[in-house]
This record gives C-alpha cells, sequence and structure tokens, in this order.
C-alpha cells in the first residue's frame, strides 16, 4: 500500500539534478523555444503573404478602373473620328466641285449676287423666306 500512496502523491518526490537530466531539461527547453520561434516566423510570413495579397488584388481593382477610364475614353475618340472623317469627305466633295468652272460660276452668282449678260437678280429678304416657311408648316 505504500508504494500506492507514493505514486499518488507525486508533489513529494524530488527530482535528481544530474547532468543526464539537465541535458534532458536543455533539450526540451531548446524544442520549445524552436517551437515558439516557429510559430514566429510562420506568423510574420502569413502577414507578409496576407499584405502582398492584398496590395496584388488593390492593384488589380486599379487597373480595371483605369482600363474602364480608356476604355471610355476610346470610344469617345472613335466617335469623334467617324465626324471628322465624314467631315473631310464632305470637303473632299466640295473640293472636287470646286474644280468645275460651272460649279463656281453657280455659286459666285449665288453669293455675290453676280450676274451674266442679260439676266436680272431678284433679292429676297431672308426674314421673309423664314416667315413664309413658319407660315407653310402651320397650314
Amino acid at each position: 500500500m505504500e508504494q500506492k500512496q507514493q505514486r499518488k502523491s507525486p508533489a513529494t518526490v524530488a527530482t535528481i539534478q544530474t547532468e543526464y537530466v539537465r541535458s534532458l531539461q536543455q533539450k526540451e527547453n531548446r524544442k520549445n523555444a524552436r517551437k515558439v520561434r516557429l510559430y514566429r516566423r510562420l506568423t510574420v510570413f502569413a502577414i507578409i503573404v496576407a499584405v502582398t495579397f492584398g496590395g496584388l488584388i488593390q492593384m488589380q481593382i486599379k487597373q480595371k478602373q483605369v482600363l474602364a477610364v480608356k476604355e471610355q475614353q476610346r470610344k469617345d475618340v472613335l466617335a469623334q473620328l467617324e465626324v471628322v472623317q465624314e467631315e473631310q469627305e464632305m470637303l473632299n466633295r466640295q473640293l472636287v466641285k470646286l474644280d468645275d468652272d460651272n460649279y463656281i460660276a453657280k455659286l459666285a452668282r449665288k453669293e455675290y449676287f453676280l450676274s451674266e449678260n442679260n439676266e436680272i437678280i431678284f433679292s429676297v429678304p431672308e426674314n421673309k423666306k423664314k416667315n413664309d416657311k413658319k407660315d407653310d408648316g402651320k397650314e
């Protein structure tokens, strides 16, 4: 029975302080210290990875926004290009017309009231033309 009582109360047992026990304790302390350092390194690594991924995601979102703005600008510029190309085509047609002497004569008669021999020019005021157009639309 005495042996059973001794096993039940391990607090009363003194530890032996020999070289072997001290070396075992040192090994255990080193092991625990390694575990602590490992956990610290893993924590630091996890933080670095999280910050890196956060930065990459933020950069990608910003690039998408910039890309959307650039795409809108591209659409606007393409629309302006179409308008300018139409205007250029009209000017090219007018340039071809200006090479024709008959067209120049007709334009000069219309704009500058020039006339050929035995020709009479009647000038109608612009206001009357506008009023006539308004009256025609009301009827």
